[in-house]
């Protein structure tokens, strides 16, 4: 399916009756652009500033600090919080809590990034406490780390996907049913990041096919897409769902057109500054031609 309008149909188990709802997935961008959402981003130290440059990149605004001390008071000002566990320490953590009580008090879009969960114990058992205490609206991460949290799985490589874990055409109905599913037991938008993009609530999931596999050849490119899905969630509230999917696809697309324009003895650091640089060009009439989203 392609284009940015689509007819979304989810069968209603029981009454056996079919809710069609319209979706312009651009719409998000340009809310984005419009409402300047204030991101709070508490996230590794390796990515910080390329996840800074893609939240500007997009038309919000990033803050970042990980100071329990100032935490809480910085996510007081802001529209959204985006947690990622990339460089875990006890301050870090500490703060991931202090302001994710507060995110949840001010009814603020709140993401949670595991990334290498099943990778560690304190990665594991903190993204765990993390999901116990605070109530995410995406938990967004490859598809070895949500298996990590929801099924205690550990096959999860450093920060990376087990390669015998990838969401592939020919597993496809079968992990639609598991992001649905995990979706429903967490009680927040499941977004599963691969060469096939899931992003499921417990009814609909998203099939996000943009990308290039190249991509994965720069390390934070996930931690990019998690600042910018929280700008997206916060300049979207109620609409959790499309927001995230609309980010996803936005981030894909980004990463297409910047594989356009690289040229004889570009590297992967071109690509990084080519994936900002198209996020920022991003239009809403661009995404609207290029992603490629079914609805399942």
């Amino acid at each position: 399916m392609s284009g940015g309008l689509y007819v979304i149909r989810t069968e209603r188990v029981g009454k056996m009756m079919q809710q069609e709802e319209t979706v312009m997935l651009e719409s998000y961008l340009d809310n984005v652009r419009e409402n300047a959402p204030l991101v709070h981003n508490i996230t590794n130290y390796v990515t910080a500033n390329d996840v800074a440059n893609a939240v500007l990149a997009v038309g919000a605004s990033p803050i970042m600090s990980d100071e329990p001390e100032e935490a809480a008071d910085i996510t007081q000002i802001c529209d959204g919080l985006n947690i990622n566990i990339g460089t875990l320490h006890q301050q870090s953590i500490r703060s991931m809590h202090l302001a994710g009580k507060r995110a949840m008090e001010l009814g603020h879009a709140l993401l949670l990034d595991p990334v290498g969960a099943g990778a560690s114990k304190l990665r594991t058992e903190t993204a765990a406490a993390l999901i116990e205490e605070l109530h995410f609206t995406v938990i967004r991460g490859n598809i070895s780390e949500i298996k990590a949290l929801c099924l205690g799985s550990t096959t999860t490589k450093g920060v990376d996907a087990d390669a015998a874990d990838a969401v592939t055409e020919a597993n496809l109905a079968d992990m639609i049913v598991f992001a649905k599913t995990c979706a429903k037991s967490c009680g927040s938008v499941i977004a599963i990041t691969g060469a096939i993009d899931l992003v499921a609530d417990a009814d609909a999931c998203y099939v996000i096919r943009n990308g290039r596999k190249e991509m994965s050849t720069i390390t934070g490119t996930g931690c990019q897409l998690s600042g910018v899905m929280t700008a997206f969630l916060a300049a979207n509230p109620g609409h959790a769902l499309a927001a995230a999917a609309a980010a996803a696809a936005a981030m894909g697309l980004a990463g297409e057109i910047a594989m356009g324009y690289m040229t004889e003895g570009d590297g992967n650091a071109t690509y990084r500054n080519r994936i900002i640089d198209a996020l920022y060009h991003m239009t809403a009439e661009r995404l609207n031609r290029g992603e490629r989203i079914e609805i399942r």
